[in-house]
């Protein structure tokens, strides 16, 4: 089968390399690639948002699939596109996409459906929502209602937080126009827990657990990033499986295919676990990352079946199976991320990993025959074993070995799992 991913960060790395292990006579191709993904795939010179000459490409070179990695050409309604031209793609179309797209309107289809959720507000006008701020008191959360690359979402501990929050995202515009629209919601207290599902119409099977790691430094301080790693599964918080999927994800899926507005793709619900149960932080429309990085490494299946299913409308003939053990992710970050990284820094990476390791790639390009930094998140470096300690072990000891001028991880992932 041929195939073309779309994307070039680790997520679209792991997915690469999935595809390929799954089944070795897959052709892979991605778009725009990375590196990594050139060691294993035929990368091609076009960008995510390049979705009419995506649609181009894959008419041409009579690709049977297309994966879509990012949330950008999702929203920008590249699905549409390739089904109008009967092309066949794996994601939502623009409609669903506005999941992820769009926090306002995420809201509303919780509150039609009943998914448990923080108590929130909606603002296009500054004065107003800060007048909002001050009436409900700190802590509070001030998230950029579009697309803002993991970075829109503000903690406030304090009112002068959130004031500053509210001024970057509306007057400032350091999110662009995904920031004229803000959403305030009460701060929820718990841990957090990221539940994905394959879904399909009614169709849903979810994935194993994973846990992320938003803020840059250790014990969970200072500004959030796009995840700085992950780990799975979640044996301290899978109790709450039954009830995620009664109350989140089933619901949302089985709503919006009554509504006459089918959900096709996969649905991400990031949670938090609070002392009156799970709460739904938000909803993406497609793979995390990091969390692919360590979710894909325990799937059994031939991700490419699955994805042929979804887009073929034959989920319900799937049964997803999955390796024991435990798997986890930590991410080489580029000195000065979350805000703007320091890019072309020669990279050091071991000529040979050990089995059961990934070095997924993420931020790097090749310059002048080296590879260099080329992002914020440059790594993430994987690795499975028979328990969390194990992988967790694993990874940390392949860190080791991966330099770069100013690197920076944090030291703690999984640590919540061993305690």
């Amino acid at each position: 089968m041929k195939i073309l991913v779309i994307g070039g960060g680790g997520r679209e790395h792991a997915i690469v390399w999935k595809l390929k292990s799954g089944n070795s006579e897959h052709n892979i191709f991605c778009a725009p690639g990375n590196p990594g993904i050139a060691e294993i795939a035929v990368c091609v010179p076009l960008q995510a948002k390049q979705i009419y000459e995506l649609a181009d490409y894959a008419e041409a070179n009579k690709i049977d699939l297309t994966v879509v990695g990012p949330e950008d050409p999702l929203t920008d309604g590249i699905v549409d596109l390739f089904e109008k031209r009967s092309l066949p793609i794996f994601g939502p179309n623009q409609v669903s996409a506005r999941l992820e797209g769009s926090k306002a309107y995420a809201k509303k289809v919780m509150e039609r459906f009943n998914v448990p959720t923080a108590v929130y507000r909606e603002f296009d006008d500054f004065t107003e929502a800060l007048d909002y701020v001050k009436e409900q008191a700190a802590p509070i959360v001030i998230k950029a209602d579009g697309l803002a690359a993991g970075k829109g979402v503000t903690v406030a501990e304090t009112i002068e937080e959130a004031e500053a929050a509210l001024k970057a995202a509306m007057l400032q515009k350091i999110f662009g126009e995904s920031g004229t629209k803000v959403v305030i919601e009460e701060c929820l207290r718990g841990e957090e827990m990221t539940v994905l599902a394959f879904v399909e119409g009614k169709t849903v099977l979810p994935m194993v657990p994973s846990q992320d790691h938003k803020p840059v430094f250790d014990g969970d301080r200072g500004p959030n990033t796009g995840g700085m790693g992950a780990y799975s599964p979640v044996p301290h918080l899978e109790k709450w499986l039954p009830e995620i999927e009664e109350h989140v994800l089933r619901p949302v899926a089985e709503g919006l295919a009554t509504e006459g507005t089918p959900f096709s793709g996969i649905l991400y619900a990031g949670l938090m676990i609070t002392e009156n149960g799970p709460k739904v932080i938000e909803f993406n429309v497609r793979f995390g990352d990091p969390e692919t990085q360590v979710i894909l490494p325990r799937l059994e299946n031939d991700l490419a079946e699955i994805f042929l299913a979804v887009a073929e409308k034959r989920l319900h003939e799937i049964k997803l199976r999955w390796k024991d053990g435990a798997s986890v992710c930590v991410i080489a970050a580029a000195p000065g991320y979350p805000g703007p990284p320091t890019k072309g820094l020669p990279i050091k990476l071991p000529h040979t990993i050990r089995a059961e390791t990934n070095i997924f790639h993420a931020g790097t390009v090749i310059q002048n025959e080296l590879l260099v930094t080329n992002g914020g998140r440059v790594l993430g470096i994987s690795a499975q074993g028979a328990d969390i300690a194990e992988a967790r072990k694993s990874a940390y000891s392949l860190m080791e070995d991966v330099y770069f001028k100013g690197i920076h991880f944090r030291k703690d992932i999984a640590a919540k799992a061993l305690s």
